[in-house]
């Protein structure tokens, strides 16, 4: 049997890490600032995650959620106090797809009704409600094509509300930064308009913060720049620092009845460790604070770059915290290769001429540096 080949891969394979550095497996060392994709929230192999871990194994690390697990309370204690969400409850599922899968069927759920709204350049995940919602019919099947979705603007509330309006709506489901898209923002106006209007018409609004939440925007979930509160928030990527796990946040408004959400692997005793672990680092070594520090001074950074390029390299330069995406214009898009290939640096992509720099919250200033110095001298060879 050999593997269903639906992945580009690069010729390479990370066999050691830690921290924000990976080894392949001919002894060579990459600077991380991609994370896995968002997902090294708080380094590679970070002693207290490991550990905690390692005795997790020796003591159980499954059983159904037919039992008490003290960890699932610990985890939704911690992640209230942790996230500034104390009085919501919490639903754990395994991935980014599953969160926002159960969010929409809850959101149906509490209101009688089907139809959802989401944002042009959506992306919320590969299942089929979750693939539905996704700004992409590429991937979509025909199979997902029946759900009743329609896609608006990003940033128009006029849109919205002409949508909400009907009378047909369940939920509205936005992105705290559209990360898949190339890091785009809704503005805080634009979310603080959207949860007006959703209360006006009883309708869910679901923030997906799969991959802008957990501190990387610097804050602990990217809508809180706004001062909204959401409905029901997604999570999960850097939530278990590389161990699935995802959560789903729910507003006490919406009230629980047995049996209409479940899983089999949500909520494990090693993932509920994995899970207290990380935030047990994000608390200790402050990396929210840190995000939104260093997310400055690289933007700053970026920005100086970007004036001082004659070539007009970069034509735009967007985010927040660590969740950074660099546009360049088309003859410099084989950059990110050459950071790669060259100098040893991963980074993210999106679409072809996006950067997205996505590192563990722990990243150093003096790795951020590395970084610039090499991008600076990428830009200057082409």
């Amino acid at each position: 049997m050999k593997n269903f080949e639906v992945y580009k891969l690069w010729p390479i394979e990370p066999v050691k890490a830690k921290g924000c550095k990976v080894w392949d497996r001919e002894g060579n060392e990459y600077l991380d600032l991609y994370g896995g994709h968002a997902v090294i929230s708080i380094g590679h192999c970070h002693p207290t995650y490991n550990s905690m871990i390692k005795e997790q194994l020796e003591k159980i690390c499954f059983y159904s959620n037919s039992v008490i697990n003290s960890l699932q309370d610990e985890l939704a204690e911690r992640l209230g106090r942790v996230s500034g969400y104390a009085d919501y409850s919490l639903f754990l599922c395994n991935s980014g797809a599953e969160a926002n899968e159960n969010a929409l069927k809850l959101a149906s759920f509490n209101s009688g009704k089907k139809r959802v709204i989401a944002f042009k350049g959506a992306f919320h995940g590969r299942t089929s409600g979750a693939v539905a919602v996704t700004d992409n019919q590429k991937i979509v099947s025909p199979f997902n094509s029946a759900h009743e979705v329609t896609f608006v603007p990003l940033n128009d509330i006029k849109a919205v509300e002409l949508e909400i309006s009907k009378g047909d709506c369940a939920a509205v489901i936005i992105e705290g930064i559209q990360g898949v898209a190339g890091i785009y923002m809704p503005s805080e106006d634009f979310l603080r308009a959207l949860r007006d209007v959703t209360y006006k018409y009883g309708v869910a609004l679901i923030l997906d913060e799969v991959q802008s939440g957990y501190g990387r925007s610097g804050k602990f979930f990217a809508h809180q720049y706004s001062g909204i509160k959401p409905d029901i928030i997604t999570t999960a990527k850097g939530m278990g620092n590389g161990f699935p796990i995802g959560g789903v946040l729910i507003s006490p408004v919406i009230k629980a009845q047995q049996g209409m959400l479940g899983t089999t692997f949500g909520g494990s005793h090693l993932a509920c460790t994995a899970a207290i672990a990380v935030l047990k680092v994000m608390e200790e070594e402050s990396l929210v604070a840190k995000a939104a520090e260093l997310g400055n001074y690289l933007m700053s950074e970026l920005n100086k770059i970007k004036s001082e390029t004659e070539s007009n390299a970069i034509a735009e330069i967007r985010g927040v915290g660590l969740m950074i995406g660099v546009e360049m214009e088309s003859r410099f898009i084989h950059v990110r290769d050459k950071l790669l290939f060259e100098d040893k640096i991963f980074t993210g992509g999106a679409k072809s001429n996006i950067i997205r720099l996505l590192p563990p919250l722990t990243v150093k200033k003096e790795e951020i540096d590395r970084f610039l110095s090499s991008f600076r001298n990428q830009l200057a060879k082409i």
